[in-house]
């Protein structure tokens, strides 16, 4: 899971934990029909008992999942916290001791080292933590809660399956409090779809088998549609009176018809005359960084769905690989947006009539393209971009 910068007191999100952590027979009636789901699934009795039996709530993993953050973390934030020297250099040796076993899984699955090395990286800091939470006491909590029940439902048979097929016991399950396991977390859902036993061993073990782990994320990869010898991305310089508008998901086009707009790489050449269909993303705003992102980027943000996740998982593999930093960086990092402010911006260009979605503090893709529309009509930099300058500037537009 993502770490977010966290300053609130946790009081106010111990009094949100649901009711059923504190009704003991509410959560084993729940965790009954758990069993009943797993059993309907064609799991084993003995499997759904060692799983559920003498299963504890997590009042834990509820206040980990109702967390909200004080502020928006930027790109740069996000960046530099993750992408780090040490990293990097740590993620070199370990293609360096790996490197047989990496490009044997190449050859299987089509999946480049850097790249496995890199999501290693920025899951588990190269299986430097795992989490510490019990996983199934874990998904059943969540499960048993009434926000994302469904979806954790699966999550707790799919479990139990892990532990009848063998891979696993109960007690060696051990993840992050949503239930993410192993090197590079997977959840029991996609450990049952895509894990392989890739050692040899006769079970799949993502805890403990390298070569299990790695090509089980190779194999997920693949059945994504990942494009071997293709590129996540590449960072490009924009010239001069660029329309920053078009930085949007539906202004994306050919390599190419980024060329003729004189999009260049970094050391001042042309992108490449090339067909391949690319999005530009600038997710500090117009001041940079630009990237041109490719259909591999889309791949990594189905493992994790952020912008800023995928970013930093294409530069640290770009790095691993022998890269250099990147070329763009503003001189004075951007201002990080307050939750609340983030709201305030919402609600005024729902005002305004620019749609900008649900004010739900999250700047995602609706608030983004309200905000792009909005900064077109104020002769504002159209980067999409919240900030705030542009709360300052659709605040004034109210009181006009």
């Amino acid at each position: 899971m993502l770490p977010r910068l966290v300053l609130r007191t946790t009081l106010p999100l111990l009094l949100a934990v649901p009711a059923l952590l504190h009704a003991g027979d509410d959560f084993q009636r729940c965790v009954a029909t758990l069993g009943d789901q797993a059993r309907e699934a064609g799991l084993s009795e003995s499997a759904i008992e060692a799983a559920l039996a003498d299963i504890t709530p997590l009042e834990r993993v509820i206040s980990s999942d109702r967390r909200q953050p004080e502020f928006v973390q930027t790109f740069w934030t996000y960046l530099d916290q993750r992408v780090t020297d040490r990293r990097v250099e740590r993620g070199r040796a370990l293609l360096d001791e790996h490197q047989d076993l990496l490009w044997r899984i190449h050859a299987d699955y089509g999946v480049r080292p850097q790249y496995l090395l890199a999501l290693w990286g920025m899951e588990t800091n190269f299986g430097g933590y795992f989490g510490d939470v019990p996983v199934i006491d874990a998904l059943a909590t969540l499960a048993c809660d009434t926000r994302r029940s469904a979806f954790f439902r699966t999550q707790v048979v799919e479990a139990i399956r892990i532990i009848d097929e063998g891979h696993m016991d109960r007690d060696g399950m051990v993840g992050s409090w949503a239930g993410a396991m192993g090197h590079t977390q997977f959840m029991p859902s996609t450990f049952t779809a895509y894990a392989v036993d890739y050692d040899g061993s006769g079970r799949i073990d993502l805890w403990n088998s390298l070569p299990d782990a790695f090509a089980s994320s190779a194999n997920y990869l693949r059945a994504l549609g990942w494009r071997d010898g293709h590129r996540w991305g590449r960072e490009v310089i924009l010239p001069e009176g660029f329309d920053y508008a078009l930085a949007a998901p539906e202004a994306r086009r050919s390599v190419a018809a980024w060329r003729e707009l004189g999009v260049q790489r970094t050391d001042g050449r042309l992108v490449p005359d090339s067909e391949i269909e690319a999005e530009l993303l600038l997710p500090g705003g117009y001041r940079g960084p630009a990237f041109l992102v490719y259909d591999n980027f889309r791949k990594i943000m189905r493992w994790n769905a952020s912008t800023s996740y995928a970013l930093a998982v294409g530069i640290l593999a770009d790095r691993i690989a022998g890269t250099g930093d990147l070329k763009t960086r503003p001189a004075e990092p951007p201002e990080a947006m307050r939750i609340e402010a983030v709201k305030r911006l919402q609600e005024t260009l729902n005002a305004l009539g620019y749609e900008a979605g649900p004010v739900d503090g999250q700047p995602g893709r609706q608030t983004r393209k309200a905000v792009r529309a909005f900064q077109q009509d104020a002769g504002l930099p159209a980067d999409g971009h919240p900030s705030p300058r542009v709360l300052q500037a659709a605040e004034a537009r109210t009181g006009d």
